[in-house]
């Protein structure tokens, strides 16, 4: 029987270790610490979600089609906030706006590559990048990160084959928090557009990064919409994650070969979704900016916390936006570890197993703690039970 597209990738890696709280009852006081899914667990702010309301009754357009590349007044929105944020002119007919980020990766993948092609991924990996690749029959090609996690641009022209057909960078990154720095984007980027190939740069959390300033110039290179394809989310800014609005900057060309998958897959992004955006664009970039200063606060805490875990032999790896990546002391792999850790310490973390391949010995050495949904208290709880532990 030969294998089904579905059957070609592994379960969804949050999905799975949720199924490790079933029949586990923890006493109240020590409740579980769940650092598994980097999402915000809390709704949008009221006056959002009132103007939501107020759409929803009286707006018959909230409920019906529109158009597969998304609305044109968020469109040029978009446009008009990525030019001020990267310091660039980009046009509204260069951004599409998707059913979540996932889905402009996949619409993509789908537009560029054939079976059998090959993309280069980093490890570790963003998993549902991984997952998207198996079940299109597009080869993923692996390419290592040092200890800082940063890769490198001349180990991904070693892999480069006439079956290539793009690059994948996640900054900041998911699942190990480091920012990549700006002459590492461009070095990537010069490396796409010489091979012919596309960088697809997905900076999903790029409102959290702790930097100032334009974290690349890749959108002042002249031409850059031939090579680059830039993806974005609102989910993170505006705790918009149910709504599903993400978002593809490149050229036109590229985009009328996505909106053929689109328009097969949700016909359009949510209605309800986009006019959130719109309006979360328009009235709470001062409450983002508040929110990001809470994250870079947590991102100051797990710091402070630090002394506790490396004393026991933990080494930090990358922190940044949502994401904490350690490698542990203990003699068991890492997907051990993070089932063990469910009853016996309340905690639910993945372990880098999820995040590299099969047989990658890093990974079993790695843990993702995705910390944006702790605050101060929690993060020392955390660290607290992290720090107790002996296997």
């Amino acid at each position: 029987m030969s294998l089904t597209r579905t059957a070609a990738t592994f379960a969804p890696p949050v999905m799975e270790a949720r199924r490790w709280l079933e029949g586990v009852v923890f006493p109240e006081d020590r409740p579980l610490i769940n650092v598994s899914q980097a999402a915000p667990v809390d709704p949008p702010p009221l006056a959002m979600r009132q103007a939501m309301a107020e759409f929803a009754v009286t707006e018959d357009r909230a409920h019906l089609y529109g158009p597969v590349l998304g609305n044109p007044e968020l469109r040029a929105a978009l446009a008009a906030q990525i030019g001020q944020h990267y310091g660039a002119n980009v046009g509204a007919d260069q951004v599409a706006i998707t059913s979540g980020c996932n889905q402009a990766f996949a619409a993509v993948i789908t537009a560029i590559t054939d079976q059998e092609d090959e993309v280069i991924l980093p490890t570790p990996w963003y998993f549902n990048h991984k997952m998207w690749l198996d079940m299109a029959g597009v080869n993923a090609i692996d390419l290592q990160t040092g200890d800082d996690l940063l890769p490198d641009a001349e180990a991904a022209r070693a892999l480069i084959t006439d079956k290539t057909r793009a690059i994948v960078l996640v900054t900041p990154n998911n699942p190990g928090g480091v920012e990549y720095p700006g002459d590492l984007v461009r070095a990537f980027y010069d490396l796409a557009r010489e091979a012919g190939i596309r960088l697809i740069l997905d900076e999903t959390y790029r409102d959290f990064d702790s930097r100032s300033g334009p974290p690349h110039d890749l959108f002042s290179q002249p031409g850059w919409e031939d090579t680059l394809v830039h993806l974005y989310s609102f989910s993170k800014a505006y705790r918009l994650t149910g709504h599903r609005v993400g978002a593809i900057a490149s050229g036109e060309s590229l985009l009328r070969e996505v909106e053929k998958f689109l328009d097969t897959v949700a016909i359009c992004p949510s209605q309800i979704g986009q006019f959130s955006a719109l309006w979360g664009m328009q009235n709470l970039s001062q409450w983002v900016a508040q929110e990001r200063d809470e994250i870079l606060d947590r991102r100051a805490a797990i710091r402070e916390h630090l002394p506790r875990l490396t004393d026991k032999g933990w080494r930090l790896l990358g922190l940044g936006a949502y994401f904490a990546y350690f490698e542990h002391p203990f003699d068991i792999p890492s997907n051990t570890l993070a089932r063990r850790l469910v009853p016996e310490a309340g905690i639910l973390l993945l372990p880098g197993t999820m995040f590299m391949p099969d047989g990658d010995p890093a990974g079993k050495r790695q843990v993702r703690i995705a910390f944006a949904n702790l605050d101060r208290s929690g993060i020392a709880q955390l660290f607290e039970r992290l720090q107790a532990l002996s296997f």
